[in-house]
């Protein structure tokens, strides 16, 4: 009796249907059918498979810094270095402690980090994490979480439960010669159910010291 086993993959040499791969289990299944998918060439996106994994080589070094929330891993990209072999990626991490950010070059193959860059300068964009961690700061000000509060209910007819009901995006903000020359600041846009945004304009979040500045125009 033949099998029919639906797979939700792509991979070379499996044909498509519909957004899935239908194969045929037994002798008579087409030998392509179950040929084996190739493993993705060096100019080619990272799989999810290879973000997850560098991810988790890259977090090793600071593994107790990130449960403690005083380093967060910001994102994992190819790294398109031609001088090293193989697939590669790069994991950007942000360092409270001393406001600086780290890469570590994964080498996948050997699945061990190549090499690691600290420094200053231009800060990445901030992750889903940190987006949520500024909505908590924004929530906690006594005065402008009651106003973020009110707001929520009116345009959702329900009480807001957490940061994470909010849609947002955050922004990487520096100043010159303020707190966010050196620190982790954020300028959090908050949309509200029924579509408008909260005016935030003046503010800006400091992840670093976890507070929330004022901007003076």
């Amino acid at each position: 009796m033949r099998r029919v086993v639906v797979l939700a993959a792509a991979g070379a040499g499996v044909s498509l249907l519909a957004g899935a791969a239908v194969l045929l289990t037994g002798d008579d299944a087409p030998q392509a059918a179950r040929a084996v998918p190739s493993a993705p060439a060096p100019e080619d996106p990272l799989t999810p498979d290879e973000v997850r994994r560098a991810g988790t080589i890259a977090s090793g070094p600071s593994s107790a810094q990130l449960k403690a929330g005083r380093v967060e891993l910001l994102y994992v990209e190819r790294d398109d270095d031609k001088s090293g072999d193989g697939r590669r990626a790069r994991a950007y991490f942000y360092d409270y402690g001393d406001d600086t950010v780290i890469v570590r070059t994964v080498d996948l193959g050997r699945e061990r980090i190549a090499r690691e860059t600290r420094g200053g300068g231009t800060q990445p964009p901030p992750s889903p994490r940190e987006e949520i961690r500024a909505a908590e700061l924004l929530l906690a000000d006594k005065k402008l979480g009651k106003e973020v509060r009110r707001a929520y209910s009116k345009a959702a007819g329900r009480e807001l439960r957490s940061a994470a009901d909010l849609g947002l995006r955050g922004l990487v903000y520096t100043q010159p010669g303020g707190p966010c020359a050196t620190h982790r600041c954020v300028r959090l846009f908050v949309r509200l159910p029924d579509g408008k945004f909260l005016d935030t304009s003046r503010l800006a979040i400091d992840l670093s010291a976890k507070k929330v500045h004022t901007l003076e125009w």
